[in-house]
């Protein structure tokens, strides 16, 4: 049959239903998916590590019968061990390590009938908020490419906003999900705490931050997606609630009306831009001609405690993760082996306790249990996405020479998202405005822990009154 001329006007559950109805064979799928990462990531650098020989033997293994069977999908170079293949964590210390089982979450994946094909670009441990590295360069934005298309999973991102697939496995311990989408026009959703896999290597991502799922073109895909993987794992240290029907049907069902609180000031301090404030205030006044109650309101936090608290936490897990692989080669941790930002972060546990572990940890859950109980009163939060539109390449690096200029940037990009990565409650980034530079700016909406069902069914009905998947860098 050939390669598939119209690919990009389907999103994955469309590119499913084409192999389903043998109108396509996963072979023509790949084989389109191959030629637009040839033909796109020269300039963009969103995939880093083809995986085509792998995608072929598993198609002419037979792939099972899954709600995705056939279509292309990239795993995020961080994490996701796929059998035989290098997981390099943006890193050059992991530049040869090579696992030899899968993830759970990619189990999940290939028994959902998805072709691994690839795996997409991160920052060095996922450490920052632009997709840039010594190992791999610098990943471009395709709607700006002098700008970053956001981090950490801003190879997916990258990948999905040009059109090389229409939705890739991503990331998020402090936004890294949302803030690619927020750069690129995608919808990503992090879910709550313990919803997805970490294992079988981990049983949480720092200290529960960090979660998996997607960005995706259509928030159906999102939703499909989440079903595959968002089953309790044998041996996880805990879970999120669980769900009352697929998230797929929650996609399709219209919203209760909503009590939502509009929040315009960073929870960390940074100034908001005005592009960002506009984009979440007309996402109100959409939210209320949809019928919702919406009313201007305060959360406040104490950025303080909680931005030492995380950088503990997280500075914590890198310095183990780094000597245990230090260990694993027979010598000691050199400050060449990483860069800049990332060999001082590590550095800096010299300085922290076991005891300043166990504090850090206690302020993330009171700070749960804060988010908590503001939305006692509430069904969702509404912020910009980020204090800022997308930034030029070069300002996040962890490899800046500045490195204060760059903490200031950084903080700017996570001061909406990052609260609810400590506080375990799901939030998504919904592409709902785009700037005088024809940049996307993202609004994010935050839930109740363990709800989910709440976001899809309002991002669905966004996307049918405001809908953005027919708005691509290239359209």
């Amino acid at each position: 049959m050939g390669r598939l001329d119209d690919y990009e006007s389907y999103d994955a559950l469309g590119l499913a239903e084409l192999v389903a109805k043998k109108q396509v064979s996963p072979s023509d799928l790949l084989d389109t998916a191959v030629s637009r990462v040839e033909k796109l990531n020269p300039e963009l650098n969103a995939v880093v590590i083809p995986m085509y020989t792998e995608a072929r033997k598993s198609i002419e293994a037979g792939l099972p019968k899954g709600p995705f069977s056939g279509v292309p999908f990239l795993l995020k170079d961080l994490h996701a061990f796929y059998t035989g293949t290098r997981t390099t964590f943006g890193s050059r210390i992991f530049e040869d390590f090579v696992p030899d089982h899968d993830s759970e979450l990619v189990t999940r994946y290939r028994k959902a009938g998805l072709v691994i094909f690839g795996k997409s670009a991160s920052p060095e441990f996922g450490l920052t908020t632009s997709t840039e590295s010594r190992i791999f360069g610098q990943t471009r934005n395709p709607w700006k490419i002098t700008h970053t298309s956001g981090g950490s999973s801003g190879g997916a991102s990258s990948a999905v906003a040009a059109g090389m697939l229409p939705a890739a496995n991503a990331s998020d311990g402090g936004g890294s999900i949302r803030i690619p989408a927020s750069c690129c026009g995608l919808f990503g959703l992090k879910p709550s705490r313990g919803r997805n896999p970490f294992g079988p290597d981990a049983g949480e991502g720092w200290s529960g931050m960090s979660s998996v799922h997607a960005v995706t073109r259509s928030v159906r895909d999102s939703a499909a997606l989440l079903d595959v993987i968002s089953a309790p794992e044998l041996g996880a240290p805990y879970c999120a609630p669980p769900q009352k029907r697929p998230y797929l049907k929650e996609a399709a069902t219209e919203p209760r009306r909503l009590r939502i609180a509009l929040i315009t000031e960073s929870f960390n301090g940074a100034e908001t831009h005005a592009d960002c404030k506009s984009a979440a205030e007309n996402a109100a006044r959409l939210c209320e001609e949809l019928g919702h109650d919406v009313e201007a309101a305060s959360l406040q936090i104490d950025s303080e405690t909680l931005g030492t608290a995380t950088r503990a936490i997280i500075a914590s897990n890198l310095r183990a993760s780094l000597d245990a692989r230090a260990e694993e080669l027979g010598r000691e941790l050199r400050e060449d082996d990483v860069e800049t930002l990332t060999y001082a972060m590590a550095q800096s546990v010299d300085q922290t306790t076991g005891a300043d572990y166990a504090r850090s940890v206690r302020v993330i859950h009171a700070v749960g249990r804060q988010v908590s109980n503001f939305l006692v009163d509430y069904d969702l939060i509404l912020t910009p996405t980020m204090a800022t539109p997308p930034l030029e390449l070069g300002r996040l690096s962890l490899s800046h020479p500045q490195i204060f200029e760059m903490i200031a940037d950084l903080n700017k990009t996570v001061g909406y998202t990052s609260l609810f990565n400590a506080s375990g409650h799901p939030a998504m980034s919904v592409p709902l405005a785009w700037n005088a530079e024809n940049l996307p700016i993202g609004v994010q909406f935050a839930g109740r822990f363990g709800d989910e069902a709440t976001l899809f069914q309002l991002a669905a009905q966004l996307e049918t009154v405001q809908p953005w998947f027919e708005r691509t860098p290239r359209a």
